[in-house]
C-alpha cells in the first residue's frame, strides 16, 4: 500500500520523469548497461554511447562474444575503464554460466562482476520489480535534506543507516518508478547548489527546508589536496616511420587501454631520464630521446598529471612484454584502432594537427 509521501513522489515521477534512452523497457540487459554507463558519468554524456554499444552488441550474448579490445574502443571517452572490462566479464558469466538470464534476486546479481549494491538494488527493481533500495549520490542528496541529516555522509555508519532509511522508506508497489523518481529528483530538482525548493513535491516533507539549512545537506567531509604528478611518454619512431604503442595490463588505471609508453617521474629525476628507465623497465628497450612535443594536463578521480610527450627514436633492443600486456608498431594513421585514455587521445590530435600543417 502506498502512503502519501509515495503518492506525493511517484504523481511527480509520472508528471516529471525525463525522457531517456534506457526509460520504458525491462529489458534487465538495457537496464544493466545503462547503470553501469551512468556510474560517475553525466546522463548526456552516456546517451550516445548507450545507443551506439546497443547497435553493437544488442543482446548480451553479443557483447560477452565480443573481443575486449573492440569494447574498449567502443568505450573510449567514457571514462573509469574497469567498468568496461566487468561489463564485459559479466556479460560472459551471464552469457555462458547462466544461459543469457540475468538473475533476479539481490544475492544473485551481487556475484556478477562489477555489480554492487547500487546497481543490483538499481536493476532487480526496475527490470523485476523487487523490493530492493538504491543509494547513489542523488538519493544520499535528497534523503539528507528530507531527514536534515547532520552526520558526514562520506562516513560508513552514516552510509549505513541511509540504506537502512531507504529500505524502510520503499513501497511495496512500484519500487522501480520509486526508485528512479528519487533519483530524478536529485538531479532535476533537489540540485547540490542552489536546489529547486519551490518546485520540489516533497517540500512539505523536508526538513532541511524547513530548518533553512538545505544548501549545508548534506555534510562532507572536506577533501584533501590532490596530488600531481609528473609523467614522461615516448612517440618512440622506427626508420620504417612507425610508431611504438604499449597495452597497459588489465588490473590496474586505465587496464587494457594503449598509451604511448612511459611512467612518473621520480623525486629529482629528469624527464628524459624517467622515460630512458621506463622504457627499460617495461619494455627492455633504449630510445634516443628528443624533443619535447606535447604537454597535456589531465584529471583523474583521486590524483593529478602532467604528461610529457617526448619525440624519441628507436636505437635498439626488441620489445619485451615486462611491465605491459602488449605492444606493437603502428603507422600514424592506425593508431585510430586502438583505445586510448584521453591524454594519449590528445597526444595524437597534436600529432593529427602537425601533419594537417605539413600538407
Amino acid at each position: 500500500m502506498l502512503t502519501p509521501f509515495d503518492r506525493e513522489l511517484l504523481a511527480w515521477y509520472d508528471r516529471s520523469a525525463a525522457d531517456l534512452p534506457w526509460r520504458g523497457t525491462r529489458d534487465p540487459y538495457r537496464v544493466w548497461l545503462s547503470e553501469i554507463m551512468l556510474q560517475q558519468t553525466q546522463v548526456e554524456t552516456v546517451k550516445p554511447y548507450y545507443a551506439d554499444f546497443l547497435t553493437a552488441y544488442p543482446t548480451v550474448g553479443a557483447l560477452a562474444a565480443a573481443p575486449l579490445d573492440d569494447v574498449l574502443k567502443r568505450w573510449e571517452g567514457l571514462g573509469y575503464y574497469s567498468r568496461a572490462r566487468n561489463l564485459h566479464r559479466a556479460a560472459q558469466q551471464v552469457a555462458q554460466a547462466l544461459d543469457g538470464e540475468f538473475p533476479s534476486e539481490i544475492d544473485d546479481l551481487l556475484k556478477l562482476p562489477g555489480i554492487g549494491r547500487y546497481t543490483a538494488g538499481a536493476l532487480a527493481s526496475i527490470a523485476f520489480d523487487r523490493r530492493a533500495p538504491v543509494l547513489d549520490g542523488n538519493v544520499i542528496r535528497v534523503l539528507a535534506r528530507l531527514l536534515d541529516l547532520p552526520d558526514d555522509v562520506t562516513q560508513a555508519a552514516t552510509q549505513t543507516a541511509l540504506w537502512d532509511h531507504a529500505e524502510r522508506l520503499l513501497p511495496d508497489e512500484r519500487a522501480g518508478d520509486y526508485n528512479q523518481a528519487l533519483m530524478d529528483l536529485g538531479r532535476m530538482i533537489c540540485k547540490p547548489r542552489k536546489p529547486l525548493c519551490s518546485d520540489c513535491p516533497l517540500q512539505a516533507r523536508c526538513q532541511a527546508y524547513a530548518n533553512g539549512t538545505q544548501a549545508e545537506r548534506p555534510v562532507k567531509k572536506a577533501k584533501a589536496p590532490t596530488p600531481h604528478y609528473d609523467v614522461a611518454a615516448g612517440m618512440i619512431w622506427d626508420d620504417a616511420g612507425r610508431l611504438l604503442i604499449a597495452q597497459r595490463p588489465l588490473d590496474g588505471l586505465l587496464g587494457g587501454l594503449w598509451e604511448f609508453p612511459g611512467g612518473k617521474q621520480e623525486p629529482n629525476e629528469a624527464l628524459e631520464d624517467c622515460l630512458r628507465r621506463e622504457l627499460r623497465e617495461e619494455l627492455a628497450i633504449e630510445v634516443e630521446v628528443g624533443e619535447l612535443f606535447a604537454r597535456v594536463r589531465h584529471a583523474f578521480t583521486h590524483f593529478k598529471i602532467t604528461l610529457h610527450a617526448f619525440t624519441c627514436r628507436h636505437i635498439s633492443g626488441e620489445p619485451h612484454r615486462i611491465g605491459v600486456r602488449d605492444w606493437a608498431w603502428v603507422t600514424p594513421d592506425q593508431l585510430e584502432q586502438y583505445s586510448f585514455g584521453k591524454a594519449d587521445r590528445q597526444v595524437i590530435a597534436s600529432l593529427r594537427d602537425r601533419d594537417n600543417l605539413l600538407l
